[in-house]
């Protein structure tokens, strides 16, 4: 993959090859920052891997935990963006 389109579709498995995680709100597909109103902001952290494998043969609805259990080994390079979010 070299792009993801915007506004994914929120299901398990996206147009038959894209399998989607558990966010932090327990739920398929990205949600967003949300933190609680009046705190101070939070830190929300995105990182993406480079493999040397093309599947880790995972299902939908995989944690970040399992995600990163299974890349391990195969990441060839690593990227993170931390972002600073309140309301």
């Amino acid at each position: 993959m070299t792009k993801l389109a915007e506004n994914v579709k929120k299901v398990g498995l996206v147009d038959n090859k894209i399998k989607q995680g558990i966010n932090d709100f327990g739920r398929i597909g990205y949600g967003g920052p949300c933190p609680p109103r009046g705190h101070k902001p939070h830190r929300y952290i995105f990182k993406l891997y480079a493999l040397d494998i093309e599947t880790l043969g995972l299902n939908s609805g995989a944690t970040a935990e399992q995600v990163e259990a299974k890349a391990k080994g195969h990441i060839l390079g690593e990227a993170r963006i931390t972002g600073l979010y309140g309301r």
